[in-house]
């Protein structure tokens, strides 16, 4: 049943619809937010293609005695499927490294949420991108000079860099996105980011396999390039409130103001924060699909390759097959969540427990299917890319509660929510390279499946009894408060009118609605 904060009207009394413009402002932000996911994702999971080809497969011990159950699927070919690396790292050193990102990705979590309150979310999501790109820049010197601790160190600040960018990216939302039209606006935000790992996989495989583009250190150069061009539009292009920005609309700039507020300047209640049920029905949710997803992220192309058989390049086209599939359900999904919000078929509650429920257990039944499968090649990217991509749904469930449950401090929120759900970053890979270590089965691989469908139905279970859907009495501005910001705004448009020309003409603007 829904509580009272559940029946109150998504769209205040007196508010307008949105205005009709093609591309607004908020829409150019969506893009370019869309783009820098993008490029964060190609950034985070190129490493997961070039390492099969930076590794050399022949001199470690699990791929000499590998496992023989699958042959070659035909039209594949199979000849590149011991390559001849440069570095002589086992399973778990590879574990070690695609997890290292990790390490550093959850120490800026919570500072960046709180870093985009103090300092701006534009600046923090734009100069953390371009950190990763040039640390990117660096990465096959690092590699091949360093040697293996300096290239973990480099991954390490890597994670420091692109740690803030959802963060960050929440704020902006915060203070951008119309209360009927999150669910889209930061739905295809982030769908970006499913879009950076379809592209980046088979382009990564590609540079891998070409030795007129200097093989795997491409793949580096190419990415981090690429992230050193997106910074500087971005910064050009986007403002950090509607208030900023001077190309909006009128129109635009109040229907977004009257919806989610101005910017204001508000203690951070930590300690309501931390013990808010709500917030942890959101990390049940958001751990569980990090841990089937970087799972996917960072071993998809080791089973493809080492299991199935598939060569480098094959292997960057199938790995990233699954990630057409959850962007095509992101994109989607948003839209959905918000029709069914909107229209009044379902409260944001259970519009969240439903979006969140079937995101996470269609994959846990996907995922268990393909560990029964064997060697059928067809089944088991067709199990992979629906498990995966029917994983996009929780975008309209965990991802947007956020917003829903405390939208100024949303950042904050997503910043400790994806801070512990990072857990599973450095240590699935891990996990998977204790299994797998010279065990490379299918039989081994099984029990890294049933390990991930357990962790989808812990988290379903967690969402649906802790999540709400309306914003806590915590995250709400006092009465008092609320009176406090009037009068410093009236103090500044007197001082205006005082400090004023006489035959200057002073525009004076209507006090705010303290029901708004």
């Amino acid at each position: 049943m829904a509580n009272a904060g559940e029946k109150q009207p998504l769209v205040k009394p007196g508010q307008k619809e949105v205005p009709c413009q093609f591309i607004q402002a908020r829409h150019v932000l969506a893009i370019w937010a869309f783009l820098g996911f993008f490029v964060v994702y190609c950034l985070r999971v190129n490493l997961s293609v070039a390492l099969v080809a930076m590794v050399n497969s022949t001199h470690t011990e699990s791929d000499l005695n590998d496992s023989s159950e699958c042959e070659a699927p035909g039209g594949f070919s199979n000849t590149t499927v011991h390559a001849t690396g440069e570095f002589n790292w086992d399973e778990q050193t590879q574990g070690l490294i695609l997890g290292s990102f990790f390490y550093g990705y959850i120490t800026t979590q919570v500072p960046g949420g709180y870093l985009a309150l103090k300092f701006g979310a534009k600046r923090l999501y734009g100069f953390g991108i371009l950190c990763t790109a040039i640390l990117t820049l660096l990465t096959p010197l690092a590699a091949r000079l360093g040697g293996l601790p300096v290239f973990i160190a480099v991954r390490v600040l890597e994670g420091i860099g692109e740690g803030v960018t959802f963060p960050a990216m929440h704020a902006m939302w915060g203070n951008w996105a119309p209360i009927l039209e999150r669910s889209k606006l930061a739905g295809f935000s982030y769908a970006g980011a499913q879009l950076g790992v379809v592209f980046s996989m088979p382009v990564s495989g590609l540079l891998c396999a070409s030795s007129f583009l200097g093989g795997w250190p491409s793949v580096f150069y190419v990415f981090g390039a690429m992230g050193c061009v997106w910074f500087m539009i971005w910064m050009l292009m986007v403002h950090e409130t509607p208030a900023d920005h001077p190309r909006i609309t009128k129109e635009e700039r109040v229907y977004i103001e009257h919806s989610v507020g101005k910017k204001q300047h508000l203690k951070t209640p930590w300690l309501k924060i931390f013990t808010s049920g709500a917030l942890w029905g959101i990390v049940g949710g958001h751990f569980a699909t990090n841990w089937g997803q970087y799972t996917f992220l960072t071993c998809l192309p080791t089973f493809m390759r080492r299991i199935l058989k598939f060569d480098i390049q094959s292997d960057g086209f199938l790995s990233a097959v699954p990630y057409v599939a959850l962007w095509s359900v992101q994109v989607a999904i948003g839209f959905v969540a918000d029709y069914l919000r909107s229209h009044g078929y379902l409260s944001t509650l259970n519009t969240r427990r439903l979006m969140n429920s079937l995101g996470l257990l269609l994959p846990a039944g996907m995922v268990i299917g393909v560990s029964y499968v064997g060697c059928n090649h067809v089944w088991a990217v067709i199990l992979l890319t629906l498990a995966l991509g029917s994983s996009g749904i929780t975008m309209g469930g965990y991802m947007i509660n956020h917003l829903d449950i405390a939208p100024k401090f949303s950042g904050v929120l997503l910043g400790i929510t994806n801070g512990i759900a990072t857990i599973p970053g450095f240590l699935g890979p891990q996990l998977v390279g204790i299994i797998t270590n010279n065990n490379e089965t299918i039989a081994g691989w099984r029990i890294v499946f049933i390990i991930t469908a357990a962790v989808y139905v812990f988290g379903t279970i967690i969402f649906v009894v802790f999540a709400r859907g309306e914003e806590q009495s915590w995250a709400k501005v006092k009465p008092e408060e609320e009176e406090d910001v009037v009068e410093k705004s009236m103090s500044s448009i007197h001082a205006t009118v005082q400090n004023a020309p006489y035959d200057q003409e002073v525009l004076i603007p209507a006090p705010a609605d303290s029901s708004s």
